[in-house]
């Protein structure tokens, strides 16, 4: 069981009103000496302070909330990762629930979470388009992270799909490519949607004729992928390269061209995007761009904390733009390769701090 604040008093010798203006951070003056002996009672005793009882007398509880879609999501977690490991530079303690995709699970949780005097919360790879009018009512600072759907919003940090969608194609290009097929996701999709724009746009400021022909609508999944793939080899000419959208629907591709004796990238060279850890284990392995999930994460907690301490307002949505990871599935690396990928560096483009990318 822990210490009390009385306990702590008793063993530096001190009344309870010093050892708390001590260990509360209280700006009343106390003499050098004896805050010495009081943090030094409580490092003894353990002493853990009550943070409820806290929160109550200055409604600060060091506690946000974090709502996720889907914990199970591949994403989700090191978005999570990244907030928490923020959180616990600042001392604060994230509470998590899972909505399962259901909005009227959400607004329990909500309701829930402000119960708890929760100081701000995070949604994570959320639906929801607007806070709820609970929420907007509490003046709680709130965060959106990996927003799914719909148009942009403020204070939402999303990945930079179409500045990470001109990484590849301007790679593509470089190489010599110039009918260049696109397997899409679903165009509901606020993702989906700014990766496919950025590839109608990167192509025409080359110069480049936009075939409708190139482009397959596809649902991010494995199976959608190879059958996206099977419609675009029936297009004359067929493409060089094909960007797919996402790594899962870039795997689905490799599989039909392999069914149809054609070679990645000898015949077509292939691109992805995510990262995700397949990518790396495929032969040839896949050139693609990686989702700043982890970093995502670090942002939205460090805005929303800077929200609650006031040093900030409402921000407009913050883009974070990943890394190109260059792998054999290009046609740029021989396959016999086995040392690490390529990696190019890219900027973080947000409008807030201008701040440069993280060495890795």
């Amino acid at each position: 069981m822990s210490a009390t604040l009385e306990e702590v008093a008793r063993v530096a010798g001190v009344s309870i009103t010093t050892a708390s203006r001590v260990l509360t951070q209280n700006t009343h003056p106390v003499r050098a000496a004896t805050r010495q002996r009081v943090l030094k009672a409580a490092a003894k005793l353990q002493y853990k302070p009550n943070l409820l009882a806290r929160g109550m007398r200055t409604e600060r509880t060091h506690t946000i909330g974090i709502i996720a879609d889907d914990l199970l999501s591949p994403f989700t977690p090191p978005i999570i990762r990244g907030i928490q490991d923020y959180l616990k530079e600042i001392d604060y303690l994230g509470l998590i629930v899972n909505s399962d995709w259901d909005p009227d699970i959400e607004r329990e949780a909500i309701s829930t979470l402000l119960s708890r005097a929760v100081e701000g919360i995070i949604f994570v790879e959320s639906g929801r388009l607007a806070p709820t009018q609970e929420l907007v009512k509490s003046q709680k600072p709130y965060m959106f992270v990996h927003r799914l759907f719909g148009a942009p919003v403020q204070n939402s940090v999303v990945p930079d799909d179409y500045g990470g969608t001109r990484l590849v194609l301007e790679h593509l290009l470089a190489l010599g490519h110039r009918r260049i097929g696109h397997i899409a996701g679903p165009q509901g999709w606020h993702s989906a949607q700014r990766r496919t724009d950025s590839y109608l746009d990167t192509l025409s400021q080359h110069g480049l004729e936009i075939d409708p022909a190139l482009i397959v609508e596809s649902d991010w999944e494995f199976e959608g992928g190879a059958v996206a793939m099977q419609q675009l080899l029936q297009v004359s000419p067929r493409p060089t390269a094909v960007f797919a959208a996402n790594d899962m629907m870039a795997l689905g591709a490799i599989e039909t061209l392999r069914s149809t004796g054609l070679r990645v990238p000898e015949d077509i060279a292939l691109t992805g995007y995510d990262n995700r850890e397949i990518s790396r284990s495929l032969a040839p392995r896949l050139t693609t761009v990686s989702l700043p999930t982890y970093q995502m994460g670090v942002t939205a907690a460090k805005l929303l904390w800077q929200k609650i301490q006031g040093t900030a307002h409402d921000v407009d949505e913050v883009q974070i733009c990943g890394r190109l990871y260059i792998r054999e599935s290009c046609g740029a690396l021989p396959a016999q390769r086995t040392h690490d990928e390529l990696d190019v560096a890219t900027t973080v483009r947000h409008r807030l701090t201008g701040q440069q990318p993280e060495k890795r």
